[in-house]
C-alpha cells in the first residue's frame, strides 16, 4: 500500500469514529469497543488532538475519555498492587537484615 492510500484509509478510518464518537454515550458495545480500540490501539496523537478540538466532538471525547479511557483497569489494579507488596517486601528485608 502507498503512502498516499494509506493515509486516505486512515483519514477515511477518522471520519468514522468521529461519526461514532458524535453519537456517544448512545452507542451500542460493538461500536463502543470499536471507539475504544481506536483511540487506544490505532490513534496517533494527531488524530486525538484533531478530535478533542473539534467543537461538536469536544464534550462527546471528554465523557468517553472520564468514562472509559482514564479509568485504571484490572491489569493497571494488579501492577499498582504488585509493586507495592515488592516495595514493602524489599523495605521489610532491609530492616530485618539490619537487625
Amino acid at each position: 500500500m502507498d503512502e498516499q492510500s494509506h493515509g486516505a484509509a486512515g483519514a477515511d478510518r477518522r471520519a468514522h469514529i468521529e461519526s461514532a464518537l458524535a453519537r456517544y454515550p448512545y452507542v451500542d458495545a460493538e461500536t463502543l469497543a470499536d471507539l475504544l480500540y481506536w483511540f487506544r490501539k490505532e490513534a496517533s496523537a494527531l488524530d486525538v488532538g484533531m478530535i478533542a478540538s473539534e467543537p461538536r466532538l469536544s464534550a462527546a471525547y471528554q465523557k468517553l475519555k472520564a468514562d472509559h479511557i482514564d479509568r485504571f483497569s484490572g491489569p493497571d489494579l494488579f501492577r499498582a498492587a504488585v509493586f507495592v507488596m515488592m516495595a514493602v517486601g524489599s523495605i521489610g528485608l532491609m530492616i530485618w537484615a539490619g537487625l
